[in-house]
């Protein structure tokens, strides 16, 4: 038994020692109070960019993926979007170290992404989490899903404006686990003081920069003491340097009550790992499901867009049903970072006029359209809007 638990721990020693190098460094620099009431925590973008067009990573992903990567290419060259993508075939089945590698090289040099989802297997003990390694690799330390209700369509609450933002890094998904004896696996969750102030950070400022008025820290401190304790005592320190939001806090399981029955309570939340992934799929159920929510990863260099939930489409596959909503708002969030946001913006508003206006809406939002229909119909609204553009 000790065998397995020493290799245990020096793993955990080995890969938590970049967490407490930098929670040394936060520490020093709480010292200084005005730095920390001064410090903008917000990423700069970083990316490739040559002759006015940004080369972008497309990673194919499972499922419906790839087909609605081609769809966003497809609007992109209709919307004159100076944009060039460097395609890479990346998926469940791809789980070489080699594969792997070419991602990260690539999203490390053109600095961005636009992301199918990719399968995780969860009846192979050793498999690896393609998204989780991208996501820690590249420390995308912040997902942020913005779940928004859309006029025309029909949902039980109308009305929706909520931000989710997750600690995309630890927590559950530290891939800490192993089997102590026959039938008994140790799993270990892992918080760290920086990356929880790091996140809270981020949520408080995300909410200055966009107007909110309000921060809700999700956790299950009352049971777990220590681990989520550290987080919502992180989250209260972060808290006071902005007095003008207000902030409270909910343990996980009211939460998801509280989400399903009274979601326009919340305003911008910030929480754990896990807890950041259910909420994000319980709330993107609320205003259309997962083919309408878009999602960001965002990192001190690096940012990988997707759908919001993460959902590979599998079953959808080559049928022509697939809602392409999500991606094309995940891809004009792509456009909103490296500072495209007209064409952004001609994008968005087509998509939204297709899918409330002209109601042209797929199967999933009760109506008769095909993938391609919806497509042909956004491209038919931004064709007379860029004619008189010099691009």
């Amino acid at each position: 038994m000790a065998a397995p638990m020493q290799r245990s721990m020096l793993k955990l020693l080995r890969s938590s020692s970049v967490a407490l190098k930098r929670s040394f460094s936060t520490s020093r620099v709480a010292a200084t109070s005005s730095v920390i009431q001064h410090k903008k925590y917000s990423t700069e973008p970083h990316f490739s960019k040559y002759g006015g067009r940004t080369t972008v990573t497309a990673l194919s992903g499972d499922g419906v993926g790839p087909e609605l990567l081609s769809y966003v290419q497809e609007i992109f060259r209709y919307a004159g979007v100076p944009v060039d993508f460097e395609e890479l075939e990346i998926n469940g089945s791809t789980t070489d170290e080699e594969t792997l590698r070419s991602a990260l090289l690539s999203v490390q040099r053109n600095g961005i992404a636009l992301k199918g989802n990719i399968e995780s297997k969860f009846d192979e003990p050793g498999f690896k989490s393609m998204n989780v390694e991208l996501r820690t690799q590249l420390e995308l330390f912040a997902s942020i899903v913005w779940c928004k209700s859309i006029p025309g369509v029909y949902t039980r609450h109308q009305g929706l404006d909520i931000i989710l933002i997750r600690e995309n890094t630890e927590g559950e998904y530290s891939n800490l686990e192993y089997q102590i004896v026959p039938g008994c696996i140790e799993n270990l969750k892992i918080i760290t003081e920086a990356k929880s102030t790091k996140i809270a950070k981020y949520a408080f400022e995300f909410a200055k920069t966009h107007g909110r008025k309000k921060v809700t820290a999700i956790h299950k401190a009352n049971i777990m003491k220590l681990g989520d304790g550290l987080f919502l005592e992180s989250c209260r320190k972060v808290a006071s340097q902005y007095p003008d939001i207000e902030f409270n806090d909910m343990i996980v399981d009211n939460a998801s009550m509280q989400m399903v029955s009274k979601p326009q309570q919340f305003d911008v939340l910030v929480m754990p790992n896990l807890y950041g992934n259910i909420l994000s799929n319980i709330t993107a159920g609320l205003v259309g499901g997962y083919g309408v929510v878009s999602g960001m990863n965002i990192g001190d260099d690096y940012a990988v867009f997707e759908m919001g939930t993460r959902s590979s489409g599998r079953s959808l596959k080559g049928k022509n049903i697939a809602n392409p909503t999500g991606m094309l708002l995940a891809s004009c969030d792509m456009l909103n970072y490296i500072g495209c946001n007209k064409h952004a913006e001609l994008i968005r508003d087509s998509v939204m006029k297709v899918m409330s206006v002209d109601k042209v809406q797929t199967p999933d939002l009760g109506g008769q359209a095909t993938t391609l229909e919806v497509i042909q119909a956004i491209i038919e609204d931004i064709k007379p809007k860029t004619t008189s553009w010099s691009l």
